[in-house]
């Protein structure tokens, strides 16, 4: 291995793996893919029913957020991959891209991000099973599949909410988000395709590709108001490396703004009393958003797939793609507004035949259901700091939860509408005592039940915004040959699961990068 590259790519999760395949497919260019993470070797990864066994464990960074004035002082868990695949190797592999209006607020922060610019990388990145259309693509490296298991209590939950008078959904990535429906998911014959598995694992033979994984990056090279490369940590031993075009990180919505901070960009403020000189003044960490989600949680006599992983169905998994193991437990999803003057849906639910409680750490203990509310337009703000100077110590990570009116009103009729559709004849049959749920429909009994039974869903975006840390193109503004390629780039969240976009800024980045023109809606 030479220490000279065209590219350097800090991060192989969801969009690191993408712009190690896309960009290495110009023979003439060098990458390197650096990775904290062990290769993505576990047997779990590829269990669909088991990414809730893959947090705390080697493959995930394992932070927690600063104590939560939003949650009279609760700290949140805030699982992050660690492998290659990145925090595809380790969610719930739930497809989806988010509203149009979402994209349109994109393009008032940066030129080329609005709906028609990005649906074609969309499209690229997309195999469909259900074919290729005007919205969907198919033959892309990313499998985009239905669900090969769906559970009665599923079917009932949705039975329950045309009850509630919303419309049956069977693509919420379709012409419209809004109503009640089936996910689709990251599989491939019933099995977890990562972004790894998409993109870079087809590609891992290329001559002009190499990865290393359990290397941990501890700062970018600055000379002279260009970035030239990477200090990294492999095997104890520290080390430099050269980047002779660009480093692109890609490390997510927390480490990026951390490698930045540690580098020198950042708030000279902050950075100055930790002994980092600065080089860059920009608000590296501000404007950290998250989907927060509330599990209603009832028992059922009905058997959950808390008891699937038996022999049998770990044999039919892996033999013929199948059975309830195949499930990402989140089976399925819908949008609404919480007021009705709004644009756009601001409240996602995800649902399944499980008890999840414990912000998915909790093991199930009782055949139950969950249907959780998820605040998916949050207004509160967070922020991502530096602990200290120390790279290998975990950054400080403030969400703010639940800190401003807005989100407190949406979240109590977000829970009151579940609640409502939860107590519709479908369900009557199936529903027990509750396990998760408000004493009352009160608004302090709700938000006392909120600031009680809130989770991250694991979304963090925004804090390299583009429009004040990155530009249009996500170069960091005032230094050369640095761009940030990841979920940390987006100005504002999006209405849903954010793993399909932060694919898409990647295939998107990789033309910017490469000086390819970029694919409009018009081509």
């Amino acid at each position: 291995m030479n220490g000279l590259y065209d590219y350097v790519i800090v991060g192989a999760g969801s969009a690191g793996c993408v712009l190690a395949a896309r960009l290495t497919a110009d023979p003439d260019v060098t990458v390197l893919l650096v990775e904290a993470g062990p290769p993505d070797t576990a047997p779990e990864i590829k269990i669909p029913m088991a990414w809730p066994q893959l947090f705390k464990t080697p493959l995930d960074w394992d932070y927690t957020s600063e104590p939560e004035p939003g949650l009279d002082g609760r700290r949140r868990n805030l699982p992050r991959g660690r492998t290659l695949g990145g925090s595809s190797s380790i969610n719930a592999m739930i497809y989806m891209r988010g509203n149009p209006l979402d994209y349109q607020e994109w393009a008032a922060a940066g030129e080329g991000w609005g709906w028609a610019d990005v649906l074609p990388y969309f499209r690229r990145a997309e195999d469909n099973e259900r074919g290729e259309s005007d919205l969907h693509g198919a033959g892309g490296p990313l499998p985009v599949s239905d669900l090969r298991a769906k559970h009665k209590l599923m079917d009932a939950f949705l039975d329950a909410t045309a009850e509630a008078g919303y419309p049956r959904n069977e693509d919420v990535n379709g012409a419209s988000q809004e109503g009640f429906g089936w996910l689709q998911v990251t599989q491939r014959n019933g099995l977890r395709c990562s972004a790894a598995d998409a993109y870079l694992h087809p590609v891992a033979d290329r001559p002009n590709l190499t990865v290393l994984t359990d290397t941990t990056v501890t700062r970018v090279l600055i000379e002279g108001g260009r970035a030239t490369g990477i200090e990294v940590v492999e095997r104890n031993e520290k080390r430099e490396i050269r980047a002779e075009r660009e480093v692109l990180l890609s490390a997510g919505a927390y480490n990026s703004p951390q490698l930045l901070m540690l580098s020198g960009i950042g708030r000279a403020a902050e950075l100055a009393p930790l002994g980092i000189a600065p080089v860059a003044e920009l608000p590296v960490g501000d404007n950290l958003q998250d989907h927060a989600f509330f599990p209603l949680v009832f028992h059922t006599e009905e058997e959950s797939l808390s008891t699937a992983a038996t022999p049998e169905n770990i044999q039919r998994l892996f033999a013929e793609g199948a059975g309830p193991l195949t499930s990402n437990i989140a089976e399925a999803t819908g949008f609404f507004r919480s007021r009705p003057d709004l644009d756009a849906p601001d409240i996602q639910v995800h649902a399944g035949a499980v008890m999840l409680v414990e912000e998915g750490l909790g093991v199930p203990v009782h055949h139950a259901f969950t249907a959780a509310p998820t605040l998916v337009r949050p207004t509160s703000r967070g922020r991502v700091s530096l602990r200290s100077a120390n790279p290998l110590a975990k950054p400080r990570i403030q969400h703010n939860y639940l800190t401003t009116e807005e989100d407190r009103r949406a979240v109590v009729a977000g829970v009151r509408t579940v609640l409502d559709i939860l107590d519709r004849p479908a369900l009557s049959a199936f529903r027990g005592e509750p396990i998760s749920a408000p004493e009352g429909t009160g608004e302090e009994e709700i938000l006392a039940f909120a600031r009680y039974s809130l989770s991250s869903i694991f979304h963090p975006v925004g804090t390299c915004a583009m429009g004040s840390v990155v530009d249009h193109e996500l170069r960091v503004r005032g230094i050369d040959g640095l761009r940030v390629v990841d979920a940390s780039i987006m100005p504002n969240t999006v209405r849903g699961n954010t793993n399909a976009p932060t694919i898409m800024i990647a295939e998107r980045a990789a033309d910017l990068i490469a000086g390819r023109p970029t694919l409009t809606a018009a081509r």
